[in-house]
Order: C-alpha cells, then sequence, then structure tokens
C-alpha cells in the first residue's frame, strides 16, 4: 500500500520534494463521506504505485496543514506537482473524477 501519513514533520520532503506528483486527501475520522471516499483514494494508489504519491491528512492533527491550503469543509483532495497544486475537489469523488484529478 502505498498511501503515506503526512503531517507537518514530513509534509516538506513527502509532498515539496516529492519527484512524482502526490494526491493529498484531507480527511478526518468522523467525517462520513473521507470514509466512504477513502477506499476509491486508496484504489488508485495501489494503481498508480510508482507513478502517483497518495498522502493523507488528518485535518484533527495536522489543523496547520489544513488551512494552509485552504481547506473548509472535507473530504478534499489536492494535487501536488513539483511543489505547486494544480488541482483539487471537495466533497465525496468517483474514481473517475479522481484519476482526471491527477491527468
Amino acid at each position: 500500500m502505498s498511501v503515506v501519513t503526512i503531517n507537518k514533520g514530513n509534509f516538506k520532503k513527502e509532498v515539496l520534494e516529492a519527484s512524482e506528483p502526490v494526491l493529498l486527501d484531507f480527511w478526518a475520522p468522523w467525517c462520513g463521506p473521507c470514509r466512504m471516499l477513502s477506499p476509491v483514494v486508496d484504489e488508485v494508489a495501489e494503481e498508480r504505485a510508482g507513478q502517483v504519491k497518495v498522502g493523507k491528512i488528518n485535518v484533527d492533527e495536522e489543523p496547520d496543514l489544513a488551512s494552509e491550503f485552504g481547506v473548509m469543509s472535507i473530504p478534499t483532495l489536492v494535487v501536488m506537482k513539483n511543489g505547486q497544486p494544480t488541482g483539487s475537489s471537495v466533497g465525496l469523488q468517483s474514481k473517475k473524477q479522481v484519476e482526471a484529478l491527477l491527468d
């Protein structure tokens, strides 16, 4: 499984310095739509292992990262390429929508 838990401590190394695009999943354990999106994100991580890095950010544990990205509601997905956000979506997404974000 190639999903990384992202926090303030590893953000620079895992996200900003990543050579591949990074899909960030902002979520929380109490969020129903987040729990529904999680298997979709995991599937994309598995199928695109080596091409895309997938990181999950628990907004309860990492409020600073959430506010840095302007996350107002969850789930929020953000795609990072070369340390810059290139796309994002808010709310429950289909697998097709998640893949379209990455392409």
